[in-house]
Parts: C-alpha cells; sequence; structure tokens
C-alpha cells in the first residue's frame, strides 16, 4: 500500500466521524473484534471458531 492509498484511507475515515453508527471502542484496533462482541450472532460465531480451532489442533497432531 502507497503513501496515497493511506492518505486517501485516512480521509474517507476522517469524513465518518459524523456517521450515525459507530464502531464499540472495545473493537477498535484489535486483531480479532469478533472476540470482544456479545449477542446472539457473535456468540454463535465465537462457539463455532473455537469448535473449528480445536478439530485444526487435533489434525495437526495427528499429521504429524
Amino acid at each position: 500500500m502507497n503513501n496515497n492509498d493511506k492518505d486517501n484511507i485516512k480521509k474517507e475515515l476522517e469524513g465518518n466521524e459524523d456517521a450515525p453508527v459507530k464502531p464499540d471502542p472495545e473493537t477498535l484496533h484489535t486483531t480479532d473484534p469478533q472476540e470482544e462482541m456479545e449477542g446472539p450472532v457473535s456468540s454463535l460465531v465465537q462457539a463455532s471458531k473455537e469448535v473449528i480451532e480445536e478439530n485444526s489442533k487435533e489434525q495437526n497432531k495427528e499429521g504429524e
């Protein structure tokens, strides 16, 4: 990504300061915002993610 792209993104974000819907502060600047979100959909996503990660670890152990 070059400097022009970064400048364009920065300008675009600055223009959204008065947006009616803003991201939750606890989910900003994290690698996985889903970890901090709450609610029925987020809970399902987190539960699925944990099962997939466990299965992936088991498959990796079996493959060694």
